[in-house]
């Protein structure tokens, strides 16, 4: 399954909406990496290992279920999500990549991937729908929670 989309940053059309800096959608977006439960409430923890030049990886707790992902950062510009196969979970990805077609005119493309093949009219691709729905829901929460960061003064 592949999936994505674009969440809009700065808007010229809404001057009452404070503009993100690209520094400041950067580390908004690193900062998810780095401490997710400041996006998901729903997460017990996070230990964050094997710290290199280009990210980590990282080990989340949700009750008992552990998943380990890798975290790549592309500095201003990209943050790479990659979960191996493991017990019961197929190999996935989210990629957030900012994006701006125009001079401070940002938008962050959320692409997701995973090895899950469905059929057309499989009860797979009912619940896919809503899992779709909820990545999106979950993005535009990223998003608030990172202007309402940047708005009290916490990203640069």
């Amino acid at each position: 399954m592949k999936f994505n989309h674009l969440i809009q940053i700065n808007d010229p059309l809404l001057p009452l909406v404070d503009a993100l800096t690209r520094n400041q959608l950067w580390q908004g977006l690193v900062l998810r990496a780095q401490e997710p439960a400041l996006f998901v409430p729903y997460l017990d923890g996070c230990t964050i290992s094997a710290v290199s030049g280009t990210g980590f990886t990282r080990t989340l707790r949700y009750g008992d279920l552990e998943i380990l992902d890798l975290v790549t950062l592309t500095p201003e510009h990209t943050v790479l999500y990659a979960i191996p196969e493991q017990k019961d979970i197929a190999p996935s990805s989210l990629t957030m990549t900012i994006e701006e077609p125009q001079p401070d005119l940002f938008f962050v493309r959320f692409a997701y991937e995973d090895t899950h093949a469905e059929a057309a009219g499989s009860v797979d691709a009912f619940y896919n729908e809503f899992r779709l729905s909820a990545y999106e829901e979950a993005d535009i929460d990223t998003i608030r929670l990172i202007r309402q960061m940047a708005q009290e003064g916490k990203l640069g």
